[in-house]
Order: structure tokens, then C-alpha cells, then sequence
């Protein structure tokens, strides 16, 4: 995999992985733990929801222009995951208020804008080695994986140490009723009897007979669980400095390689920056007075607009075709971020409340990990003992790993167990199986991981007959996937129930529909991700001028950002239209971004040739 690639690009990989098994520990679980902890409605869940995410593509800004004018990309970096870790610290301490978890989110946001992009700056300057360059592609694709790597096991590991804590404390796990609790302690509850037969249902020492102190305790204790899972989010900050600090030398150093190149330098003139701020303001105010935008939205494009001015104006006359191409394709991120990001917003209120809670044997074998990694393992190994290319040691291993796998998948599949080893430490099937919401964010990753290679695969096998397409055709097919993604889930809503139409109240098991059609949604939406994500990553660390290299990421961050504040549509419209328009909504945005595209797409591939 990583054959004729520099060293550092390993490196990178791990120090983003820990990082983002981190991120996505947290991501997993935030818009629950609001609602859990502080009983916020879906919109306000929402709202923080996307200015954090927000905040955390915007301020790679500041990492931008900071490593940009210093070239220490590699302090930045370091920096950054000191302060993330800071931030995850302070999540995990049970018992914050809301405006001190909102501080300690924004510390994570700062932390992020000084990490990522420029990580993503320092792995595009290996491949600006001619000996390196054709590889890009393919090594961005490889960090890409590093991402969903740690993110696949994020969710179950919130997941699971939430689980454990209600345990302890003598509950068993129903993603409604932190909700119904909420209304009950706040006298809104009309019909107590759902929650009492919730509550039975999960009370690990018999009949519920005080609802009032059953609902307070369990919100404290199923919100304290989420706290400890953000604890095991800074644990991946800790492994992920370790790595990073231990290796961080095979990274490219730019600081001297351009340390006396005055023509490297980023010019702060005064005209660029006011018109930077015109701009800012016009766009702001002018979108302040669209119904359902408001101020937030509206500062998140001003800053967009501002950062396209300021970038254009300060360009040079020969930077200036790659910068403006830059910026299109900016553009489009906005709206294909915007609508994948629902899968921790809009698509977990999905998974929790129109997905049906336990499944069978087979089904579940996809829901825990243990069984999970069962079936990875026995896929893998079968791979391994079949490919023609292996070594004979390799191959034996393969089916090792064959066979180990698929004993314990048949244990968790029949609860067969000839030599009760198994038993012992782990749980065997049964019947009906809870699942969690969470679990559904653990799919995207998984596809990632699974998916990176065939999708190289065909990629190369297209570049020797002479078909691959441009890397910004490819953003292009990724924005009419995405659109088929959210086709699959808008199939599945069809005669559900509003949610306004349920007024908090878990859906009915007969309106509930099976998790194959979210996991079918979100394996195309991965297969768009990967036609889109490390294919614009590569595109901008290509077309970027050298000065620029971090701003831009930071660029493609900022875009990425704007389109998480619009997240708020999503949660928005929650309960105010049906589950289908809901859908069809980011449908129709990904086709106009796609359209979009394609219609200036010469221009593209001349900035990517240039």
C-alpha cells in the first residue's frame, strides 16, 4: 500500500487517526448528549452542532495563515493537538454546565483549525517532489483512510462505554427515553404510560415505581456515560501526540527549505483586507434579512465571501487562474458538505426514531464490534488465502485468520460453542438484539476502509486505458452520487410519520423501518465521499500556489465549515415538513452543485494542468 511513498506519509496517517478516533468518539454522541443532558430540542441540538462544526473548518483559517507566514507547519501542528486535547478534557468532566461545554467545544474547533489543515498542507508538500507527484492521488485517498480507520471504532467505543456505565448503575440502554424524561420532569409528558413501560423495560432491578426519580436518575447517569466516552477522546489525543512527536521529523520541513524566498511570503496589504471586510459586511447583512438565515448563517458567508476576496485581490496576475478555479470548487464543498454532515444530525434523529430497535442474529452481527471485526477478519483472511500475489506465509496466515474469524462469527451468529472458550468472554446471540443510534455512524468509515482500495483499483485500471477521469470530473460524479444517497433514504420515509406529527413520542414499532436502508444510504454517500473528499484534497495541494498552501486548505476547510452552519437546515426542517421533502431538499442541492460543476469544468482541469 504504501510501496515507492515517502515514510512521512505514515506519519501522517497515524498522528490523523488518533486525532480523528477522537473527533469522531465525540461526533458519534454529541447531538445525543445535548439533547440528553441539557434536554435541547433537535434545532438548538443543531444549532450548536453545526457552529461547532462550523468553527472547526473556519479557524483552520487561522492555522492556515499562521503556518503560511511562518512556515512552522509542523509546530502548528503540534500546538493544535495540545489544545484539542485540552478541549476533550474539559468535556469529559461530568457535571459542566452547557456554556462551559460549548467552551470546551470551542477549544476543541481552535485546536482543529491548527491541526488539520495544515496536516493535510504538509502531506500534499511530500508529493510536490517530481518523484513523488503522480502518486497524490493515491496518497491522499491512503490518508483519507487513516481518517475512517479510527473514526470506524469511535462510535462503539462511545457506544460502549455509555453502555457500560448504565449497566453499573443498574440500566439498560433505550435511545428514547432521555427525551421522555426530560418531558416528564418538566411536566410536559401527556401520557406517562410509554415511559413507564420504557423504564420497566430497562431497569435492570425490577418495576420502575418512582418515575420522577427514575427519569432524573437515568439522564444523569446515561449523560455521565457520554462524559467518560469524551474522556476516551482525549486518550486518542494522547496516543496521537505520541506519534506525531516521536516521528514528526519524516515530515517535509518547509520552514527551511524557503526560509530567504521573499516571493513566499503572504503580503497583509491594506485594501485587499478592507475589501475583505466590505465584503464580509455586505454579504452578512444582506442575508440577514432572507427569512430562516438570519445573522449565523449570514456571518458564515460573509467570512467565505471575505476569504474569497482577500484571496483574489492578493494573488499575482499568474496565480490568479488556480485561485479563482480554487475558489468554484469551494463552492460546491459548501453544498455537498451540507448535506453528508447530516449523518450526525438529521440521520442519527433517523436512526433513533424511525429505525427499528433490535434486530435479528444476522443483522446484529453488524452492530457490535466484536462481531464486527469477526466479520472483517473473516473477509480479510479469505482475501489473503485466494490472492495469487501473497507469499506462502502470508497465505497461511490469511487462513488463520479465516478460521478464527469465522468461529467467532458463527458464535455470535447460533451461540455455537463446542469448547465454551468464547462463552467465557463474550455474549452469544439472541433472538431479538438492542442497537444503538450511534452505531449507524460507524458505517461510514467502515465503507471507507473497505472501499479505498477497489475504488484505487478502478481508478488505475481506468488510467491505463486511458479513461480515468480529471480529479474535478470526479468531484463532479461524486456530487450525483450523493444525490442517489439520499434517493435510498428518501425510498425508506415514504409513509413515515413527521416528526412533528409524533410530539416527542417514539415512533411505533410498525412505522419503524429495517437499518439496511440507512446503511444502503450511507454506503453511497461513502462511495460520493471518496470520489469527492481526497480527490479535492489532492486537487487543491496540486493547484494551490506554493505561498498559499495551508491558507487554501484552510480554504476548502472554510468551505466545508460554511456548509456545516447550514446544517442548521436540516435540523430546521425536522419537524416542520415531511421526511421525504426533507430529503429531497439536499437531493436537489447536490444535482445543482453537480450541474454546477460540470458546466465550468475545462476550466478546471486547465488550472489542474498549469
Amino acid at each position: 500500500m504504501l510501496k515507492n511513498h515517502p515514510k512521512g506519509l505514515l506519519v501522517a496517517f497515524f498522528s490523523n487517526m488518533g486525532e480523528r478516533f477522537g473527533f469522531y468518539t465525540m461526533m458519534a454522541i454529541l447531538v445525543l448528549f445535548l439533547q440528553a443532558k441539557y434536554g435541547l430540542s433537535a434545532k438548538n441540538a443543531g444549532d450548536i452542532y453545526s457552529w461547532f462544526y462550523f468553527a472547526i473548518y473556519a479557524l483552520a483559517l487561522v492555522g492556515g495563515i499562521l503556518a503560511d507566514s511562518t512556515k512552522k507547519y509542523k509546530l502548528v501542528i503540534l500546538i493544535g493537538i495540545i489544545i484539542m486535547f485540552a478541549g476533550y478534557v474539559l468535556m469529559a468532566i461530568p457535571g459542566m454546565s452547557l456554556t462551559v461545554t460549548i467552551i470546551g467545544l470551542m477549544t476543541i474547533a481552535l485546536g482543529n483549525g491548527l491541526f488539520k489543515g495544515n496536516l493535510q498542507a504538509v502531506v500534499g508538500q511530500m508529493y510536490d517532489d517530481p518523484k513523488y507527484s503522480k502518486l497524490r492521488d493515491t496518497a491522499f485517498m491512503i490518508f483519507y483512510m487513516g481518517i475512517n480507520v479510527g473514526a470506524f471504532f469511535a462510535p462503539h467505543a462511545a457506544d460502549g462505554m455509555r453502555n457500560w456505565w448504565l449497566k453499573v448503575n443498574g440500566f439498560a440502554h433505550d435511545g428514547s427515553l432521555p427525551a421522555l424524561c426530560h418531558q416528564y420532569i418538566n411536566g410536559t409528558l401527556t401520557d406517562a404510560s410509554v415511559l413507564q413501560q420504557l423504564a420497566d423495560k430497562v431497569s435492570l432491578n425490577g418495576t420502575v415505581t418512582d418515575l420522577a426519580a427514575f427519569a432524573t436518575s437515568y439522564l444523569e447517569v446515561f449523560s455521565k456515560g457520554y462524559n467518560y466516552a469524551f474522556g476516551i477522546a482525549a486518550g486518542a489525543m494522547v496516543i496521537s501526540l505520541l506519534v506525531y512527536v516521536s516521528f514528526n521529523r519524516l515530515l517535509p520541513n518547509k520552514e527551511k527549505k524557503v526560509e530567504t524566498v521573499a516571493s513566499e511570503k503572504i503580503d497583509f496589504k491594506p485594501m485587499p483586507l478592507f475589501a475583505a471586510i466590505v465584503a464580509m459586511g455586505v454579504t452578512a447583512f444582506g442575508l440577514h434579512f432572507i427569512k430562516q438565515v438570519g445573522w449565523a448563517a449570514g456571518f458564515a458567508f460573509g467570512l467565505f465571501a471575505a476569504f474569497v476576496t482577500w484571496i483574489i485581490l492578493t494573488s499575482r496576475k499568474e496565480e490568479r487562474a488556480r485561485i479563482t478555479a480554487l475558489v468554484m470548487v469551494f463552492f460546491v464543498v459548501i453544498f455537498f458538505w451540507m448535506s453528508f454532515h447530516q449523518n450526525g444530525l438529521t440521520l442519527t434523529l433517523f436512526a433513533r426514531d424511525y429505525t427499528v430497535k433490535q434486530v435479528g442474529p444476522f443483522t446484529n452481527l453488524f452492530f457490535t464490534l466484536p462481531s464486527m471485526l469477526a466479520v472483517i477478519g473473516s473477509i480479510a483472511g479469505l482475501v489473503m488465502l485466494l490472492h495469487r500475489n501473497l507469499k506462502r506465509n502470508s497465505k497461511i496466515a490469511g487462513g488463520v485468520l479465516l478460521a478464527i474469524s469465522l468461529w467467532f462469527a458463527v458464535f455470535f451468529l447460533t451461540g455455537f460453542d463446542p469448547t465454551t472458550i468464547l462463552k467465557k468472554g463474550f455474549s452469544p446471540f439472541a433472538a431479538q438484539n438492542a442497537i444503538a443510534p450511534e452505531i449507524f455512524q460507524s458505517f461510514n468509515p467502515l465503507f471507507i476502509v473497505a472501499l479505498t482500495f477497489p475504488v484505487m483499483a478502478l481508478f488505475s485500471w481506468m488510467n491505463k486505458k486511458g479513461i480515468e477521469p480529471s480529479t474535478p470530473k470526479k468531484i463532479g460524479i461524486g456530487m450525483i452520487i450523493a444525490a442517489l444517497g439520499f434517493v435510498v433514504i428518501m425510498i425508506a420515509s415514504i409513509g413515515a410519520p413527521s416528526p412533528a406529527s409524533l410530539g416527542g413520542v417514539p415512533a411505533a414499532d410498525s412505522d419503524r423501518v429495517s437499518p439496511y436502508w440507512l446503511m444502503s444510504s450511507y454506503l453511497i454517500l461513502t462511495v460520493a465521499e471518496l470520489f469527492l473528499s481526497p480527490m479535492g484534497l489532492s486537487f487543491v495541494s496540486k493547484v494551490a500556489p506554493s505561498r498559499f498552501q495551508g491558507l487554501m486548505q484552510g480554504g476548502w476547510l472554510l468551505a466545508t465549515a460554511v456548509g456545516n452552519k447550514l446544517l442548521f437546515l436540516g435540523s430546521m426542517l425536522w419537524d416542520k415538513v415531511n421526511l421525504s421533502t426533507l430529503w429531497l431538499v439536499f437531493i436537489i442541492c447536490c444535482l445543482l452543485a453537480a450541474t454546477f460543476i460540470f458546466s465550468i469544468l475545462k476550466r478546471l482541469e486547465r488550472a489542474s494542468q498549469s
